[in-house]
């Protein structure tokens, strides 16, 4: 019986055993388990509140430029009018007619700006034009003597107030410049600025953003309700002060529904704040910088609750997945441990276990080899479709190829060929009145300008190719007349518009004559469209300067400047903001140039366009 029950005893102890180890395996994961759980919860929830707080003040800063883009677009308006000739005479001779006239300017105008409206006041406060003559709310005839824009504007020069319109009764920014007579001064204009697309922007982000200026008002808000309501809470006498000026009309100028709590940093806070939508209190993160040139308070908010929630979720589901691998690692060398003492007992039954096992790894890998020839089977069909795609695109490429040769072809021969028009007529009504001497002499051109037309073909190819001309001694006085004989059959009547400095007779650049006045020819063309229309007002001025190995020739003029999309692309082929334009004509000047080494470089702003042209002196 003993040695029976010794077996059986020992069966137990082991049983018990193996027992208790399991219990302390798992006392001991739920300990380390929780406590790595709670530390790394911690620290994810830092770490996403510093992530959150960058993402947050980056948004904000871009929310700030945006802002400030419109504002300065905007301030360029009222600078620009308060220099415009017809509105002094406008306010000097109180013409009807001429303030009608006025109206109908200040309407495109304010169309093209996308400004609220616009509208000139006299000394008497008295609105004379409005851009929005025609509507029923027209500010036409309406007095703003009482507004603290129009009399800083008449002080000061100019001005810029905040305000809700007491006409149209929307809110937005009035900047004001005063207009001078010969006399003092005769009025105002004022631009009115109107934020509402900003706010459309801002509110489909889904974060509260809001602007307020030095007494803590908010002026421009994603969230329209929070308008005119105030961080912090202004004083009785302050409040009786605003209503007073019509500022604000009949607004309450109470607290945001929002409390800030300080933290770590200069910029950012912690806000709780009822959002429209929503009952109960929600949790952000602020960041408020200044705007720049304003006394006001950008303020961006981001909720906190669902990326801290989502950062802190993800951290602790892989601490816990790292855990429990770590944790079936370690049981799985306890059972396996306890495997090994039982495996006497059991031996033929794992044996029959294996033997199984072998059976369904052996059937995993011939299922796995069946699939993997199928995706080889699919990879090559792939292929061969891509290949055949590949070819495609070469083909596209070069079609695209050969319209752009054809589209360089078609603006660069434009102007020989009106000219060869003017010439051909020229000799047709020569030979007419019988002077075949003066036709000799205009088919004579006409060759000339064939042979030009060719060199034109000539530098497109080789603007494909990388092709270069040989260059030679040019006298820069002759591509300069050269250019301005082309010219004069297409602007005829308008090249009086053109102010030029001669150089001197023994001036030589290198190059070739032909190429530098297609160089020429495109710069000047260029300038006589930008001023068409402006009529004796537009000029264009061409200077040279001789410097000790090269000659600058600066061809400027007082058209509307280039657009900055425009020109951050200028030189970059089919990039134009004519309707009709190719947009290879600068593409080709500066390769022309940089043949013979030199270059271009062009300045540009709201009142003209300067193109500087860099030629080595010969």
């Amino acid at each position: 019986m003993s040695e029976r029950a010794d077996p059986k005893a020992r069966q137990n102890s082991w049983l018990s055993t193996s027992r208790l180890t399991w219990w302390a395996f798992a006392a001991i994961c739920l300990v380390v388990f929780g406590v790595a759980l709670w530390l790394v919860g911690n620290a994810a929830r830092d770490k996403a509140l510093v992530t959150l707080s960058e993402q947050t003040e980056i948004d904000a800063n871009l929310n700030t430029a945006l802002l400030r883009r419109v504002l300065e677009r905007q301030r360029a308006v009222p600078l620009i009018l308060s220099k415009d000739k017809e509105l002094a005479d406008a306010l000097s001779s109180h013409d009807p007619a001429a303030s009608e006239r006025l109206s109908r300017k200040l309407e495109t105008l304010a169309e093209g700006t996308q400004a609220a409206v616009i509208y000139l006041v006299d000394l008497d406060g008295k609105a004379i034009s409005a851009s929005n003559w025609r509507d029923t709310d027209s500010f036409v005839g309406r007095d703003y003597n009482f507004r603290p824009y129009f009399k800083a504007a008449l002080e000061n020069g100019e001005a810029e107030y905040f305000a809700l319109g007491n006409v149209s009764l929307r809110p937005g920014l009035y900047i004001s410049r005063r207009v001078d007579g010969p006399n003092g001064p005769l009025g105002a204009i004022v631009v009115k600025l109107s934020f509402d697309e900003l706010e459309k922007v801002w509110n489909q982000t889904g974060r509260p953003t809001f602007v307020v200026d030095d007494r803590g008002i908010v002026l421009i808000t994603s969230i329209p309700s929070w308008r005119f309501l105030t961080i912090g809470r202004l004083g009785g006498d302050e409040i009786d002060a605003i209503h007073a000026s019509l500022q604000f009309g009949d607004a309450s100028l109470t607290p945001l529904p929002l409390s800030i709590k300080p933290l770590d940093g200069d910029q950012a806070v912690l806000v709780d704040a009822v959002v429209p939508g929503s009952s109960r209190n929600t949790e952000f993160i602020a960041i408020h910088s200044a705007v720049p040139t304003t006394p006001w308070q950008m303020y961006s908010l981001a909720p906190l609750r669902p990326q801290i929630d989502a950062a802190v979720r993800e951290a602790r589901l892989l601490t816990f997945i790292v855990l429990a691998s770590l944790a079936t690692l370690v049981g799985y060398l306890l059972r396996r441990k306890q495997k090994i003492a039982a495996r006497i007992a059991d031996a033929q039954r794992r044996q029959v276990e294996l033997e199984k096992s072998v059976v369904e790894r052996t059937e995993d890998l011939m299922k796995a080899r069946d699939r993997l020839e199928a995706e080889i089977g699919e990879r090559l069909k792939t292929e061969t479709v891509l290949q055949g795609v590949q070819q495609d695109l070469v083909h596209a490429n070069r079609l695209a190829i050969l319209g752009q040769v054809a589209a360089g072809v078609a603006h660069e021969i434009n102007q020989p060929v009106a000219t060869i028009r003017a010439f051909a007529d020229n000799a047709r009504t020569f030979i007419d009145r019988k002077n075949l001497d003066a036709a000799a002499e205009n088919l004579q051109e006409i060759a000339g300008l064939t042979e030009r037309i060719g060199t034109i073909t000539g530098d497109l190819r080789a603007l494909a190719r990388k092709g270069h001309r040989p260059s030679e001694p040019v006298e820069l006085g002759q591509v300069i007349t050269g250019a301005l004989v082309l010219l004069r059959s297409r602007f005829s009547g308008r090249m009086d518009q053109i102010h030029m400095q001669l150089p001197p007779p023994d001036l030589c650049v290198v190059g070739h004559a032909i190429r530098l006045e297609q160089v020429l020819i495109n710069l000047f063309q260029n300038a006589l469209e930008a001023v068409e229309g402006m009529g004796q007002d537009g000029h264009i001025d061409v200077r040279i300067e001789e410097r000790r190995d090269t000659v600058i020739v600066s061809v400027s003029d007082n058209g509307p400047g280039i657009a900055p999309n425009i020109r951050e692309n200028l030189f970059i082929p089919f990039n134009t903001s004519k309707e009709k334009g190719l947009g290879l004509g600068l593409v080709i000047v500066k390769e022309i140039l940089a043949d013979y080494g030199g270059g271009i470089s062009v300045d540009s702003a709201p009142h003209g366009t300067v193109f500087h042209l860099e030629f080595r002196k010969a």
